[in-house]
């Protein structure tokens, strides 16, 4: 009798883990058909941009402020980024890293469903050099920006064909919570950062933020 129990409950055992890791590899195969999907969404997306785009350019030069005292001081005017549209989605334009060989189009707001195609502006603008970009944890998206080299070139350029370009400062691991600090552009080192580009790590319970400065400014 105790013979039989223990049979009974080895075969228990053996069918719970034939079911855990059926749902392990039903979870991967899940994670293969986004990463497909998006792979597939978001190169369409960059083939559009960049054959409608026009020739490349460098930004124009800033323009120091006038001498002669506060009252010749006028704000700025501060533009919105120019989009293309594409399927009813608004891009504002393709971001490359060279040394991942990774070139993918940037969606100019964010939530769940866009992410699902295209990395997205998350806050600021590259004209105010405050740029955040998320993007979801897909191999052909930004997870391959957990393993870039602090000094690898990342260039945007916008569909007008105007392009920026920054160097990698610094790559650091994020806490969800501390959201003001991943899009801070200035670190309590005075460290300033241009470009910060952040994706969560294997698990969702931390971020990678990849942290740049311009190099054409």
């Amino acid at each position: 009798m105790e013979n039989k129990g223990r049979r009974i409950a080895g075969t228990l055992l053996i069918l719970l883990g034939l079911a855990m890791l059926g749902g392990a590899l039903g979870l991967v195969l899940h994670n293969m058909r986004e990463n497909n999907r998006a792979a597939e969404a978001s190169q369409y997306a960059l083939a559009r941009i960049i054959e409608t785009r026009p020739e490349l350019r460098l930004p124009e030069p800033t323009i120091p402020p006038t001498e002669g005292g506060m009252e010749e001081y006028v704000e700025p005017v501060i533009p919105d980024m120019p989009t293309k549209e594409i399927d009813g989605w608004n891009y504002i334009g393709t971001l490359a890293i060279p040394s991942l060989e990774l070139e993918l189009p940037v969606m100019d707001d964010w939530d769940m469903d866009r992410l699902k195609y295209s990395p997205c502006v998350y806050k600021g603008s590259y004209y105010t050099d405050d740029l955040v970009i998320c993007g979801h944890n897909f191999p052909s998206h930004f997870s391959p920006i957990k393993f870039i080299e602090i000094g690898a070139e990342v260039t945007f350029t916008n569909v007008e064909g105007v392009v920026y370009r920054y160097i990698v400062s610094n790559r650091e691991t994020v806490r969800p919570m501390d959201v003001d600090y991943m899009i801070d552009n200035q670190s309590d080192k005075s460290e300033k950062w241009d470009l910060t580009l952040f994706t969560c790590n294997t698990g969702g319970q931390t971020r990678c933020a990849v942290r740049c400065i311009r190099a054409d400014g």
